[in-house]
């Protein structure tokens, strides 16, 4: 079955409204939906609740929607490369739900598989367990975590063609399969659209059944702290 394929980027978010939740691929600045992100930024649309790893930098992907005070809650693992991320929080003007790494890309993926919830042995005795559930088996205690699903997921492949596969570039694929699986509705932002049958099957990370519209583009692929040797 064909997928949409958007004229634009600002066409393929519109159905994203005020109080949708969100999830958007990529570690960091790697393979982060770009182009998608800033037609988000654009559309106005607010009081999003957002499930990513992290929430970019200041002044690039989620970062940016951060700025615009388009967020209202973060549910991710890692928020130490933003300054407005802190300041938010700081003045109560953002909502977070820090989650150990792990248990983020288990929580989504339990999502995706139509898994409510699952016991995980990370977080225990910490502040993250408290008025929880925690259950022992075997002897070792463990915490109850809920699946995660959006609205909306948003990704960012190398290849996709208009079946819906997708296929993701080395370390681009990070949180990119899972979120894929997770959301109602997936767009997927790819470098580079082909017909089907172009895409080996023993290659593609995300089956088309995930996936309901595909805009072809470009990126800056912009690097987040960049280290060159003296």
């Amino acid at each position: 079955m064909m997928k949409t394929i958007h004229p634009s980027f600002e066409q393929a978010v519109n159905e994203i409204k005020d109080y949708s939740t969100i999830m958007v691929g990529g570690f960091g600045l790697v393979g982060i939906p770009e182009n998608l992100i800033l037609a988000l930024v654009k559309s106005k649309v607010k009081h999003l609740t957002v499930i990513s790893n992290n929430c970019g930098v200041d002044d690039w992907g989620l970062g940016l929607l951060l700025k615009n005070k388009q967020i209202d809650k973060m549910i991710g693992s890692y928020v130490g490369e933003n300054k407005e991320f802190e300041r938010q929080v700081l003045a109560g003007e953002l909502e977070v739900e820090l989650t150990p790494q792990g248990t983020l890309a288990e929580r989504i993926r339990a999502g995706g598989a139509g898994i409510p919830a699952f016991y995980t042995p990370a977080g225990v005795g910490t502040p993250l367990a408290e008025g929880e559930e925690v259950r022992t088996f075997d002897g070792q205690e463990y915490l109850l975590q809920k699946g995660l699903q959006a609205d909306f997921s948003l990704v960012r492949a190398a290849k996709g063609d208009r079946y819906g596969n997708l296929v993701y570039n080395k370390t681009a694929r990070n949180f990119n399969p899972m979120i894929a699986a997770a959301g109602k509705v997936t767009i997927a932002e790819v470098e580079e659209l082909v017909e089907p049958g172009e895409l080996d099957p023993d290659h593609i990370h995300t089956p088309g059944i995930y996936v309901q519209g595909l805009i072809e583009g470009s990126q800056e692929k912009r690097i987040e702290r960049l280290t060159l040797r003296q």
